[in-house]
């Protein structure tokens, strides 16, 4: 199922089917907010540490109390469907909360994925994850490139 938006419900239903074919299961969350090259490295950098990769994607409401009520700046089905459209991504679902733990609970993937700008002990899921025998990895960003510079960029520009 590759690029599938699905609820967490079917996503867990999903990742059971994995399991009993043996498939790891990668997991990353985000509000992947104006899709750039970053996201797309990074998400790449994630999906070849195992056989599927499902991305944990903020809501609307969940972005707001995150980020600030400025963001985000696509709508949350714009995300899921741009997230979707990528070859990375297997599985986006959207969660509610400020955090993805539910998510990770419920999912309990073989790799949990952070950038590298996270300690792995400060890995929100780390506990489940390493507590249903799996790892959290942190991956490096491509420099320079974020959503806050593409919107410190367009206001430089444009405002």
């Amino acid at each position: 199922m590759i690029g599938a938006i699905l609820s967490l419900a079917e996503a867990v239903a999903w990742r059971a089917e994995l399991r009993t074919e043996g498939k790891r299961v990668v997991f990353t969350n985000g509000c992947f907010d104006i899709l750039h090259r970053g996201h797309v490295e990074y998400l790449k950098r994630a999906r070849v540490l195992g056989d599927a990769l499902v991305v944990g994607l903020n809501s609307d409401t969940s972005v707001r109390r995150v980020k600030g009520d400025l963001r985000p700046i696509l709508p949350q089905d714009d995300r899921a469907a741009i997230l979707a459209s990528l070859r990375a991504v297997d599985v986006v679902t959207i969660f509610d909360e400020d955090t993805p733990y539910a998510l990770i609970s419920a999912l309990v993937p073989d790799i949990l994925v952070k950038g590298a700008d996270w300690k792995i002990s400060d890995v929100v899921g780390r506990d489940v994850v390493e507590g249903g025998g799996g790892r959290v990895v942190t991956v490096e960003y491509v420099p320079d490139r974020s959503t806050s510079v593409v919107i410190d960029t367009i206001r430089s520009r444009y405002c």
